[in-house]
């Protein structure tokens, strides 16, 4: 059985879906470790409650953007990560550990991409932009991690109808549910070794 670990900055909603399909049989895989953003985040909680172990690697501890790769790398490296899950992360992923585990990495935006999406565009900013824009359309999307921002191959997407009296809170809330249906989906089938990365497409095999 593979086993991945899950990057998260923040309350760890994502994380906690990741959890709760791992627990239930839907994805074959195990959830080797949590690493944390920063300090005190919730997810540092929900991966107690779950057992599974936690280690903060905060990027203002190292010296600069190397050093803090190098941490990061290590630190999925002794947790024996087979490949990563990105629920919530805010840092970017260093390209040491990009090569490490090249299209072993799998991150979730809250947005259509190639829409919405790069250096700035994360939590509420995505959905400000999609509301101020008037689209009728956003969603989720689960893309594997290059070495551009939100540029990886695309794994699975998923449409949310953007309302007309909707705020960036009401839409980021009916994105977030979609977010913790897609992810795992992506996550079982990467488990299952059912995810081909062939130029900027990826094939789901049957």
């Amino acid at each position: 059985m593979l086993k991945f670990a899950v990057m998260a900055s923040g309350g760890g909603t994502d994380f906690q879906s990741l959890i709760d399909a791992v627990s239930a049989g839907k994805i074959n895989a195990e959830i080797c470790c949590l690493i944390a953003g920063k300090p005190g985040i919730y997810a540092i909680e929900r991966a107690r409650k779950a057992g599974i172990a936690a280690e903060v690697v905060q990027k203002k501890e190292f010296a600069g953007a190397d050093e803090f790769d190098e941490a990061v790398l290590k630190t999925l490296q002794r947790n024996q990560a087979d490949f990563v899950v990105l629920a919530g992360y805010l840092n970017i992923v260093g390209p040491k550990t990009i090569r490490a585990y090249k299209n072993k990495i799998i991150n979730i935006h809250p947005a259509l991409i190639p829409s919405f999406c790069g250096m700035g565009m994360y939590g509420k900013h995505v959905h400000e932009a999609v509301i101020d824009y008037g689209v009728k359309y956003s969603g989720a999307t689960v893309h594997f991690v290059n070495e551009e921002a939100d540029a990886g191959p695309i794994i699975m997407q998923e449409t949310v109808p953007v309302l007309e009296n909707d705020t960036p809170e009401t839409l980021a809330a009916r994105v977030l549910e979609t977010e913790h249906i897609l992810l795992p989906k992506a996550v079982a089938l990467m488990a299952d070794g059912k995810l081909r990365v062939e130029g900027r497409t990826v094939r789901i095999l049957k």
